[in-house]
């Protein structure tokens, strides 16, 4: 079962209108041209379908465990190495990253559950997703959960080179369930998730991720 996510209504319906409204103009004036008319028809079908694709929220269902770190997003690991982390916990943190290309479903999610500590959006720049300086110059958001544990975990959305929106619905103070509907960013980016030193973590680079079902870490 799949839907369609609601950060897409707006931009598929002004899309619709375009594309059937430009669609009887070429047929208008090119009424010879049938071969391109159909042509335009075909383009247009063909984004259109795609933008249904990007929008795309397949049916997932998490079973929760607070001893482990779920997946917040679809998408290749681009990162597993040790960092300071500045923003929040201004010490060393084990950093998995995961790049989202625009083929992948681009909701995002909680991977652990319990209150929301800190959020904090930053706008920034568009380095590519990849690039090393893309996790603190970049346009991002900042989201720091604590399980039931009391362990914390920050889950950072980071636009690319071509995403230029970043959406999040956290709110700090409010409790989440692992699994919950984080955001959603647009055509391409990454999310980085900052552990704490002493994690198991399970995937290594190269690896795919599917969000909300694969494993990237267990706490000890």
């Amino acid at each position: 079962m799949m839907r369609i996510h609601r950060e897409g209504y707006g931009i598929l319906l002004v899309l619709l209108v375009v594309f059937v409204s430009a669609n009887f103009l070429v047929l208008g004036l090119f009424q010879a041209g049938r071969s391109l008319s159909l042509g335009f028809l075909g383009l247009s079908a063909a984004v259109y379908l795609f933008l249904l694709w990007f929008f795309r929220v397949p049916h997932r269902v998490v079973a929760p465990d607070s001893n482990l770190v779920l997946a917040p997003a679809d998408g290749r690991i681009v990162a597993v190495e040790e960092t300071e982390e500045n923003e929040y916990f201004s010490d060393s943190r084990l950093q998995v990253s995961i790049f989202m290309s625009p083929l992948n479903v681009h909701a995002n999610y909680y991977p652990v559950g319990g209150p929301v500590r800190y959020f904090k959006y930053h706008p920034g720049n568009y380095f590519v997703a990849w690039h090393p300086k893309a996790s603190d110059s970049n346009e991002r958001t900042t989201v720091v959960v604590g399980n039931e544990d009391g362990r914390l975990v920050l889950v950072r959305q980071v636009a690319g080179a071509v995403a230029r929106r970043v959406v999040c619905y956290a709110r700090t103070g409010e409790s989440v369930e692992q699994g919950q509907e984080l955001g959603f960013i647009k055509f391409g980016s990454r999310v980085d998730v900052f552990l704490p030193s002493d994690a198991k973590v399970m995937v290594k680079p190269g690896d795919r991720v599917v969000a909300k079902l694969s494993v990237l870490a267990a706490f000890k």
